[in-house]
């Protein structure tokens, strides 16, 4: 072996490395964003899960189990609700996940050991149905309201720790499947669109294909269009397929509207093909635009709640994933799914998509140039 052509050969490879900027990207860029990721952003112990309390009884013991409740930073009072039917409709909307509910006869309930308080949860999240029944689980005792005199002789007589029901809709049993299968729908979407479009533009432009693009009268958003087309009625195709299995292979419910569900995944479709397309126009080789996808693709299962629990990562990470279409579609997907609520209830997060939908396209259609580089 001639050691001087090998160490000619390794040169060659470092200095053809250094002028791929986003190979280089990747050796530096990946094990950052896996370490914080995994390190600062993953959190399997959910915390300030956004909860409302109906107390009915407003007493001070009500007052004082609300302040223990939310000392235990497990919950976060994001709304007041006056009655368990006003808690069942935040749960469906998806405004909560946790409801707390203190009956009028709390005094009676809790002298007498009986249930004095009832936590409504959001089972869709096993995650969540889980955190609650941990809170419900916390040692919470009290100390009756002593009279006039009565310090130090002996009078105050701790109360046994209070019985707290924990009530799980959408998924009682905690079947992880039916949590699994609606966000399964958003994962392969997520993998396969931007990654058949990520590398349409750059197919055509390594196999020859741009000069007759370029000799023809189509406009720019025209052949951006007639990219992404096809490619949606795939990603219909693969929703109506992981449907279909989960029906009836798992038995996960459809309690919304099967209309519902279809404009949810067409929504995600486009959003993700549109930002394929924008990573086609800045990507110069096939290899390259795989390698930008996984910047998306990784973020995406990690920070958007489909793994681990949303709310159990800190604000800055929450912030990102907002940022992410799998996020909204996962909430999209569960609401319309386990808790049967309608897109007119969920508007937040459709809007989200559709405002990422026009400003991809928009970037790409602009950065998109009928011609060779």
């Amino acid at each position: 072996m001639n050691w001087r052509r090998l160490w000619a050969v390794v040169i060659k490879e470092l200095r053809q490395l250094r002028r791929d900027r986003i190979t280089l990207g990747m050796i530096v860029g990946v094990p950052i964003v896996q370490l914080m990721l995994f390190g600062y952003a993953i959190n399997l112990n959910p915390r300030h899960l956004p909860a409302a309390i109906a107390d009915q009884a407003q007493t001070s013991g009500s007052r004082q189990l609300v302040m223990d409740l939310l000392a235990t930073g497990v919950i976060e009072p994001v709304a007041n609700a006056r009655s368990p039917q006003q808690l069942m409709i935040m749960l469906r909307r998806g405004e909560i996940s946790v409801g707390v509910v203190i009956p009028r006869d709390f005094e009676r309930r809790r002298t007498q050991g009986e249930e004095a308080v009832q936590v409504l949860v959001d089972g869709s999240d096993t995650v969540v149905q889980n955190a609650a029944i941990q809170l419900a689980q916390m040692p919470l005792t009290y100390v009756p309201a002593q009279p006039r005199g009565a310090a130090g002789r002996g009078a105050s007589v701790p109360l046994p720790q209070l019985p707290i029901s924990v009530v799980a809709f959408y998924n009682p049993q905690r079947v992880s499947a039916i949590n699994i299968v609606p966000g399964l729908i958003g994962i392969i979407l997520t993998m396969t669109m931007v990654m058949f479009t990520a590398i349409s533009i750059v197919r055509e432009r390594e196999r020859g294909n741009m000069e007759l693009l370029i000799a023809t009268p189509v406009s720019s958003a025209e052949l951006m269009l007639g990219k992404v087309l096809p490619y949606g009625v795939i990603g219909l195709i693969q929703t109506s397929l992981v449907l279909l299995a989960g029906v009836l292979l798992f038995q996960v419910p459809i309690r919304g509207s099967l209309l519902d569900v279809y404009w949810s995944a067409i929504l995600l479709i486009l959003a993700n093909l549109s930002l394929g397309l924008l990573i086609s126009t800045r990507a110069q080789s096939q290899f390259q635009a795989m390698q930008m996808t996984f910047f998306v693709f990784v973020p995406s299962i990690l920070l958007s709640g489909f793994m681990f629990p949303f709310e159990g990562m800190p604000k800055p990470a929450q912030w990102i994933a907002e940022f992410l279409p799998l996020t909204h579609f996962l909430r999209l997907i569960r609401g319309v799914m386990l808790r049967g609520a309608d897109l007119s209830e969920l508007w937040p997060d459709w809007l989200a998509l559709v405002v990422f939908i026009v400003l991809m396209m928009t970037l790409a259609i602009a950065r998109f140039r009928k011609r060779l580089d």
